[in-house]
């Protein structure tokens, strides 16, 4: 079964599928990649609380996994996200 044929076959909302193939398509070799919550929203033409659920319903369905990201000044920087199926 193709990648992309899981995410159709789940029963998520429209908005999980939207965010999940904004990040496959964003993602690296790794399957990773770090777009801000804001860009993501930006770029979808989507708010940004819509955007939080979308990845809460994604990592509750193990499509996606996030991690926080640091800067040397111990400032946070935006999501590390790695696409798991």
């Amino acid at each position: 079964m193709s990648e992309r044929r899981k995410i159709y076959e789940a029963d998520l909302p429209h908005r999980a599928v939207a965010v999940y193939l904004y990040l496959q398509d964003r993602a690296n070799a790794e399957k990773t990649c770090y777009p801000a919550i804001g860009t993501i929203a930006r770029e979808l033409n989507l708010s940004v609380s819509t955007v939080k659920r979308a990845i809460s319903d994604l990592e509750k369905n193990g499509f996606l996994r996030k991690k926080q990201r640091w800067r040397e000044n111990g400032g946070r920087s935006s999501l590390l996200y790695e696409i798991l199926k």
